[in-house]
């Protein structure tokens, strides 16, 4: 992780995860942190495990990391923030409570941030873990050199006693 921005969003995916952690722990005593609640208390504990894997992916630099990430947030904030988009359109009979503003910008971060991540990842051309190095690889990657010296190496008939 060579770049900034990597270890910012790293950081930020950490707190987030450590968030949703507090969230689902005080969801599981019986209260509420400031009115987030988790949408599914299984699916968040399977998730809580599935993003510290993913957390370990992306400070690898697999894009595999990311979009796991991508896609597991995706599917559980995803359908979340579309339902309280269309509660706050059309509230039916009750008034819209301020929960749901509040676990709709939960949602939102949780969807923006493997967004950014998968970005960063598309993005950085120093990704891979063995970048090309034009000042070396004319030496270690030519293999008309190796043949060369192997030729060179063969023709001495030394004799060991």
């Amino acid at each position: 992780m060579k770049n900034f921005s990597t270890w910012i969003l790293v950081m930020f995916v950490i707190m987030f995860w450590v968030f949703r952690m507090i969230v689902a722990f005080m969801y599981e005593i019986g209260q509420d942190l400031g009115g987030i609640v988790p949408y599914n208390q299984q699916m968040e504990i399977i998730l809580l495990f599935v993003v510290l894997v993913c957390i370990l992916l992306i400070i690898k630099r697999k894009i595999i990391g990311a979009l796991i990430y991508l896609v597991s947030y995706g599917m559980y904030f995803g359908t979340n923030l579309i339902s309280g988009f269309s509660n706050l359109i059309n509230p039916g009979e009750g008034l819209v409570d301020i929960t749901i503003y509040i676990n709709g910008f939960i949602a939102l971060i949780g969807i923006a941030l493997p967004i950014a991540v998968l970005f960063d990842l598309l993005l950085d051309k120093n990704r891979k873990s063995n970048p090309k190095d034009k000042k070396t690889d004319w030496f270690y990657k030519n293999e008309a050199y190796d043949r060369k010296l192997d030729d060179r190496a063969d023709k001495n008939n030394y004799r060991t006693m």
